[in-house]
């Protein structure tokens, strides 16, 4: 069974080696490792997808990283998609496939490339105008001009980031639970925003 681990550990060398080794005097398998985040304050964030084989529980594995002097597991959960982990790059290539359909394709890219639950493109007048399944169906236009962590009102469960699309539309992207959006990923969200509109501004057809 694949889970998802994001980590806090020291930005030094050989943290990454003890973590790993953690992982599998535990029983843990790691598959694919992305780096979130380097913060100045010498921590790094790290996504790790790894397979856990039956009869081996996933709390083993966060206890051993744990114990691994001055890493922290943030979070941990079931990773559905599988196998590896998505890209930017690989969500641009998406995106580029089809120029006129590229802010649907938007919606339904986040979640995957961001581990997160549920993305929305929300229309000033018109409300929710694409999103995935698990979308809150009661979302609204946000007035921003960058990507930026926002709170849905009366909502303290989803950790949601919100990015501009053009005056009368923004994309909204979230996580039940945590963890929250670090801010290299806020800004990833934000350039991949852009980047799906400048796409299908190209397309002869386009129309905001």
């Amino acid at each position: 069974m694949s889970f998802l681990l994001r980590v806090e550990l020291p930005d030094v060398p050989g943290s990454l080696g003890r973590v790993a080794s953690a992982i599998g005097m535990a029983g843990g398998d790691i598959e694919a490792i992305e780096i979130v985040e380097k913060r100045s304050d010498g921590v790094a964030v790290d996504d790790v997808l790894l397979d856990v084989p039956s009869g081996v529980m996933p709390d083993t594995v966060v206890s051993a990283c744990n114990g691994v002097d001055g890493v922290r597991v943030v979070w941990v959960s079931r990773y559905a998609a599988g196998g590896n982990l998505f890209m930017d790059l690989e969500a641009v290539e998406e995106l580029t496939v089809s120029p006129s359909q590229a802010l649907d394709k938007l919606v339904d890219l986040l979640p995957v490339t961001f581990r997160a639950d549920w993305a929305a493109r929300v229309h000033r007048a018109d409300g929710v105008v694409y999103a995935t399944g698990a979308s809150p169906s009661d979302l609204s236009f946000v007035e921003i001009v960058r990507a930026k962590r926002i709170e849905l009102p009366g909502d303290e469960l989803n950790m949601v980031v919100a990015a501009h699309l053009d005056g009368n539309q923004t994309v909204l992207v979230g996580r039940r639970g945590g963890p929250d959006f670090v801010d290299s990923e806020v800004a990833r969200v934000g350039h991949l925003t852009g980047l799906a509109a400048s796409i299908y501004r190209a397309d002869p057809s386009a129309e905001f």
